[in-house]
């Protein structure tokens, strides 16, 4: 009788290691049952007390947008006299497709704001619009028809929310084409996001707001 207690014993724990062998190599403990593809690791969001709308995200076609009445939006002008849009005309709008799990399938990814930027065929005729939109009387060639959060950003490609036309900085000689400090304050952001060391909602947020002190507000003014 003890023999028989003795051999189910024996084969109860020969079958629970058994077990736990397959579950380990199911779930090894450096890859966790419910763990991500390998990505960019993203620091947590700060309170950043703001929030922007989300657009309908990239499409395969592209049809040329509404945009607010002529005359309705108003430039603002940052501490040093740069440009800002209307927030109620262009508060930013970002891509849904676009998330802090996805970064390196989407904006961290060679060619993939090339692949969801809307063609001219599109923007022309919405920046003619935005021009009255905003009552812009330079040059339209001085004037960049711009997204507010960019592509390399996670916004939206074309989401009137987040177009506006850009006018040139102070002091820009007038037919001398577009010259837009944004750009440089973007593609820091940008890579500040795709090495891990901003979230790509604080970007978001900050760029949204005031463009001139986006890097400020996520801890790397220069």
């Amino acid at each position: 009788m003890k023999a028989h207690k003795g051999l189910a014993v024996a084969l109860l724990v020969v079958g629970l290691i058994s077990g736990c062998s397959k579950e380990a190599a199911k779930h090894p403990a450096n890859h966790p049952a419910n763990a991500p593809a390998q990505g960019v690791p993203q620091p947590a969001p700060k309170e950043n007390g703001g929030s922007v709308p989300v657009g309908p995200g990239p499409s395969g076609t592209y049809s040329v947008q509404a945009q607010p009445a002529p005359g309705s939006c108003h430039y603002r002008k940052s501490s040093d006299g740069q440009p800002l849009p209307d927030p109620a005309c262009t508060p930013g709008a970002t891509n849904p497709k676009v998330t802090a799990q996805n970064l390196a399938d989407t904006i961290c990814k060679s060619g993939y704001t090339a692949s969801i930027r809307p063609n001219n065929s599109i923007t022309g005729p919405e920046k003619a619009a935005n021009i009255k939109s905003y009552d812009y009387t330079g040059d339209p060639r001085d004037a960049e028809y711009d997204h507010l959060i960019s592509l390399e950003l996670g916004g939206d490609p074309n989401d009137p929310r987040n177009l506006w036309v850009e006018p040139p900085s102070p002091g820009h000689k007038n037919g001398g084409g577009t010259n837009n400090p944004k750009d440089g304050v973007e593609s820091k952001l940008h890579t500040l996001i795709c090495d891990g060391k901003v979230a790509l909602v604080d970007a978001q947020v900050a760029i949204a707001t005031d463009w001139t002190t986006a890097l400020a507000k996520v801890g790397f003014p220069s």
